[in-house]
């Protein structure tokens, strides 16, 4: 017999590992000063993260048949855990650097079993809502552990606040949760590498994933050492919360919309977006941080992550699973290596002429890649006038 609640714990356990993964971004910039490093530093301990998960998303893929999907889940509510406790115990940036490399792990883990896990848990008749239900609770995760750790820093400065405490909490409980879940699917044989693909004509849509996560990479890992110029740097997780959790939003309307339509809303929007929050970040207007980062969350979440994903999806036909490994590996190097690259200028340049030139290549990225889709998508229509016009012909004949 089916558990009715079984989708809803699934989705709990979800939200709890990634709630971990930004649960520290506040305090980078603490760590920083207890390290006696910069910005360059900074981006590197933060973008340690995709060090653990592209290995596990590229080498791994094939785990979860393996030994069932319940264990995967298991596994990556335990690493965030140690992660947490490290945190805690070590508050430094190389510890933090470490406790990010095994969320990285344990992100990837749960990626690799989220959405097939689900769809096995739900209905038949609502088996392909299954990404919806995973979209909607990892992205409130990534954003809502930093929102709550800013919210613990509002009352004053710790490196042990009670957002990492409530955290160990939830996270215990999930465990005990997902125990309890049940196992649709005996463990299997299957291959354990499966490389990414890109199908012909989803190369752009990857390369527009990639600006989208660097701008929410940026946000995320060096914002907080720009706001703290005008102590505004416990507010710093907020704006992460809003650059993340916002773009869940304005999923239902990228869902109306054709692929391509919304890729080009998204890009549209991205670059604006971004100059609103670094002259709010360069200035001190917290209000238009917060609304940037909300503008920059409809594309970064909303507009360019739905509607790239389903045309990839459309693109790839029968090799899905690598051609959206392929979509998350670009989308991965985009939320890490911009990072470290910005985070360099601005120990070189200062963090002023860091933003501005990101912001040039973002803008610069964008109107290259909508040029692009468009070409693609204006090339697709004209082949399939062609060939529909070619079957009229043949069925006049």
């Amino acid at each position: 017999m089916r558990d009715r609640h079984a989708p809803a714990l699934l989705a709990f356990a979800l939200c709890i590992i990634t709630l971990a993964v930004n649960l520290q971004a506040p305090l980078y910039t603490a760590y920083a000063d207890l390290s006696g490093l910069g910005a360059t530093a900074t981006a590197v301990a933060f973008s340690a993260y995709v060090l653990g998960v592209l290995p596990v998303l590229l080498a791994l893929g094939g785990l979860a048949d393996r030994i069932g999907r319940r264990p995967m889940i298991i596994a990556a509510l335990s690493l965030s855990i140690i992660a947490t406790l490290l945190a805690l115990s070590l508050p430094s940036l190389y510890s933090i650097g470490i406790a990010r490399m095994l969320l990285g792990i344990g992100t990837g883990l749960a990626s690799a079993t989220a959405t097939v896990y689900m769809s096995e848990l739900l209905p038949a008749e609502r088996s392909s809502s299954a990404a919806s239900w995973v979209t909607a609770s990892t992205s409130l995760g990534f954003g809502l552990g930093a929102a709550l750790t800013s919210l613990c820093l509002l009352r004053g400065p710790s490196l042990s606040p009670a957002s990492f405490y409530l955290h160990l909490l939830l996270a215990a409980l999930a465990l005990i949760l997902v125990w309890r879940l049940p196992e649709p699917r005996q463990a299997a044989r299957a291959a354990m590498l499966r490389l990414p693909c890109y199908p012909p004509g989803s190369l752009v849509y990857g390369c527009a994933i990639l600006l989208a996560w660097a701008c929410v990479g940026l946000v995320t890992g060096l914002l907080p050492a720009v706001l703290r110029q005008h102590d505004l740097s416990a507010w710093s997780g907020f704006s992460t919360f809003c650059v993340i959790s916002c773009g869940v939003l304005f999923q239902p309307l990228a869902k109306r919309l054709p692929s391509a339509t919304a890729v080009l809303l998204g890009l549209a929007i991205l670059p604006c977006s971004y100059a609103l929050l670094a002259w709010g970040a360069e200035r001190g207007a917290l209000l238009a941080v917060l609304l940037g980062a909300v503008a920059a969350s409809s594309a970064c979440y909303g507009f360019i992550y739905l509607g790239g994903l389903a045309a990839v999806n459309e693109l790839a036909t029968e090799e899905k699973t690598r051609a959206t490994a392929g979509f998350f590996l670009l989308a991965y190097v985009g939320f890490s290596l911009p990072v470290i690259v910005t985070g360099l200028i601005g120990d070189w340049l200062g963090m002023r002429m860091a933003l501005m030139l990101f912001g040039m290549a973002l803008l610069a990225g964008s109107v290259a890649i909508a040029v692009a889709l468009t070409r693609h998508h204006n090339q697709r229509l004209g082949s399939k006038k062609e060939h529909g016009a070619y079957r009229t012909n043949l069925k006049e004949m």
